[in-house]
């Protein structure tokens, strides 16, 4: 006769999981979600140049340096942005 054996989760936790790799770039989401504004201004931020950005497949993508250097009015953004 069997027993059954109750929580036989033998499922070890993912150790072995790989780093996640410095994020470069970011999205018009993520831009959107760190300015907290809606998605029409991040466009027009991004049609404005203020900072550096490609299209890759139809999507933005946002150099994290360039726009964090904005943000804080560094080098490589303007300060007449909307912060």
């Amino acid at each position: 006769m069997r027993k059954k054996i109750e929580n036989s989760d033998t499922r070890l936790p993912n150790t072995f999981r790989r780093a996640e790799p410095d994020i470069r770039a970011y999205t018009a989401d993520d831009i959107q979600h760190i300015l907290k504004v809606s998605r029409t201004t991040v466009y027009e931020l991004l049609k404005s140049k203020k900072f550096h950005s490609v299209r890759v497949g139809g999507q933005y993508r946002i150099s994290k340096k360039s726009f964090e250097n904005w943000l804080n009015g560094e080098e490589g953004g303007s300060e007449d942005g909307i912060c």
